[in-house]
């Protein structure tokens, strides 16, 4: 298996050789220094030109270690008056940080493709729209139950600073768990660590990033149909909610988005219900096991973090709280779609 860094310099030179005015001359290391110096210097000459390139691998892409990166090679160049184009070349880099190092003036190139080059009347643009196969997994992961209720515990309060035990109790997961979240948020700079504890620097990016990867909730699925509508089937349901004892129900989807912001009344109401939730909603509601026509919906889903992790949105009406009203919501259909939007613009805003 080739070296990252063999690897790395054959990507640079099949990217530049296929620029006319280019011409590579060399690659060579580095020469010993006591402080930071990139990987390796490319000597091309362009149009008569001769110009240097100081590129930095790194084997993760992920945004803190490419903003380090960035960091390192603008100190190089500035420290040592030289005149070098900086580029961080890794296996794959995300859009957020090919954006960071755009914003610095910093070329990229990652193996997937993706490259930024511009200097002295050389601009190389090209993008790739896929993401690899190990991208995808590591955003899934991050969004797999457990660690999905930390980030819902911490987008109720994206400022508050947590400690990994006190996530951990609040969460209800393990403090490895948590660990593993907390690295995660911090390499995607989705979070950010003081002396008070981590939270969420960036919840719109998070939130941005869990919606494209987010699936329907694995878990039993049931249609039924009732008599009852509107008002009365609200107040059924809230007064069966109200009531002490076991057995779990909650309003999900449009009927949870109906309480906490209302855009659109839909037909179908839409429960998340444990086992004896949905027998208390099938006698509450009088409902009728059907196989189409259904104009109610309840969902057993194995992941019983949804059931707990709720919102009181007025007396009695217990619902999914806003961020999984939102992620259900955005994968619902075109006009499921709008509402998540409206109820994304409502309850989940916050500062960059």
């Amino acid at each position: 298996m080739k070296s990252l860094e063999t690897s790395s310099k054959e990507a640079l030179q099949d990217l530049l050789s296929k620029v006319p005015i280019i011409e590579i001359k060399s690659f060579k290391a580095t020469p010993p220094t006591k402080t930071w110096a990139p990987d390796f210097i490319v000597e091309i000459d362009a149009s008569g030109k001769s110009y240097s390139l100081a590129c930095e691998i790194k084997a993760s892409g992920q945004p803190r270690f490419v903003t380090a990166a960035i960091l390192q090679l603008r100190d190089y160049v500035r420290e040592w008056d030289i005149e070098a184009t900086p580029i961080v070349i890794a296996p794959y880099l995300s859009l957020a940080a090919r954006q960071a190092c755009r914003e610095k003036g910093v070329g990229y190139l990652d193996l997937e493709g993706n490259a930024w080059l511009s200097f002295d009347g050389v601009f190389i643009d090209h993008q790739v729209a896929e993401k690899p196969p190990s991208e995808h997994r590591g955003l899934k992961s991050l969004f797999k139950p457990k660690s999905a209720q930390i980030l819902r515990t911490m987008l109720r309060d994206p400022d508050h600073a947590w400690r990994v035990v006190e996530l951990s109790e609040a969460a209800n997961v393990s403090l490895g768990q948590v660990s593993n979240v907390r690295t995660a948020l911090l390499d995607r700079e989705w979070g950010r660590a003081t002396r008070d504890g981590f939270f969420l620097s960036d919840p719109q990016s998070l939130l941005d990033a869990w919606v494209q990867v987010y699936e329907t909730p694995s878990g039993e699925r049931k249609k039924f149909y009732t008599t009852l509508r509107g008002s009365a089937l609200e107040n059924a349901a809230r007064s069966l909610m109200g009531e002490q004892g076991n057995g779990r129900t909650v309003f999900s989807s449009f009927s949870a988005a109906q309480w906490l912001a209302p855009y659109a009344r839909a037909s179908t109401n839409y429960f998340y219900a444990d086992s004896e939730g949905l027998e208390k909603l099938i006698s509450a509601l009088h409902l009728v096991p059907v196989t189409k026509g259904e104009n109610v919906v309840i969902t057993l889903p194995k992941d019983e973090g949804l059931l707990l992790d709720i919102v009181e949105a007025a007396p009695d009406a217990i619902c999914t709280n806003p961020v999984q009203t939102y992620l259900d919501l955005a994968i619902a259909g075109e006009r499921a779609k709008e509402a998540a939007e409206y109820l994304r613009q409502e309850k989940l805003t916050w500062a960059r």
